[in-house]
């Protein structure tokens, strides 16, 4: 399959003015990049293709392919790495708009479900919908409910550093303070991946694109750290992707609760330096001091 996307900078340099008690002085500041992607679809069979703006998405350039097809899994629209023939940014527009494009060319003998595109599953926390309502549509189309687990345990001083060991990695928010990040560790604590974006949804679909293109799906023996707060739309992606334990940096919503609970996963919130609060703790997981 061919991923040729352009690698664009993710952080800019800018002069400001910085104000420090009572002086103020010139300074070249590094901020981070945000721009628009539209991810556009491709699909039918030879000489009936049909062309498919799916969604704008303001991100951080770099790791297009993994945000567009991780954003087509968790999305449900597609269900696995062979229905991707192509991603590419598209050849014909200007230079300018072209890096801001992202096309996915899909297999011709898959039809897309597309009626997940239509925002089936409520990822705003605005959406006003039931709540019930919107876990049960993930259940619907959720390709790793069943999947088979194996019990583990995470101990207190594993769990103690995943915070510093995301930030530690994380190289734009070093540079820029304004970035969020998405990692997946093993239950030894050892970072597996790691993806950054402006937008918490585009960094784990990034990372979740990665994964979906490197054969690890499900990632069901691995801990999902957020370095922000746990929304719905971020369980809803985790438990999609057959993620069992996630951790937060900061607060859970109730909603992302209540998923949790329903997808026997377990949650924590809060996750900073040696404290942590478990919200949902799966059956295969056990939480132990030592």
């Amino acid at each position: 399959m061919k991923t040729n996307t352009l690698e664009n900078k993710s952080v800019q340099k800018i002069d400001i003015v910085k104000v420090k008690e009572d002086k103020s002085f010139p300074y070249t500041d590094d901020i981070s990049v945000e721009e628009p992607l539209e991810i556009r679809i491709s699909y039918g069979s030879k000489g009936q293709r049909v062309s498919k703006n799916i969604s704008v998405t303001m991100r951080t350039p770099g790791n297009d392919a993994e945000l567009a097809a991780g954003f087509l899994f968790t999305e449900g629209i597609i269900s696995g790495y062979h229905q991707i023939q192509t991603i590419d940014h598209p050849q014909a527009e200007c230079s300018r708009n072209r890096e801001n494009i992202i096309e996915v060319e899909l297999a011709e003998d898959f039809s897309p479900q597309l009626n997940h595109a239509d925002r089936n599953f409520y990822t705003t926390s605005s959406c006003g919908v039931c709540g019930k309502g919107s876990i049960e549509s993930i259940k619907t189309v959720s390709t790793f409910q069943h999947i088979e687990r194996e019990q583990h345990t995470l101990l207190f001083e594993v769990l103690y550093q995943l915070s510093g060991n995301l930030q530690s990695f994380q190289n734009n928010f070093s540079a820029t303070g304004g970035i969020h990040a998405s990692g997946i560790f093993d239950f030894e604590g050892q970072l597996l991946a790691l993806r950054e974006d402006v937008g918490r949804h585009n960094a784990l679909d990034k990372l979740i694109g990665h994964a979906l293109f490197t054969g690890q799906l499900p990632l069901k023996d691995q801990i999902l750290v957020l370095s922000g707060r746990a929304s719905f739309e971020l369980i809803q992606k985790a438990a999609m992707a057959g993620i069992s334990a996630v951790a937060a940096i900061g607060a859970p919503s109730s909603l992302a609760v209540d998923l949790a609970k329903e997808f026997d996963m377990t949650l924590l919130g809060f996750l900073r330096g040696n404290r942590f609060n478990i919200y949902n703790e799966s059956s295969f997981h056990n939480i132990v001091e030592k």
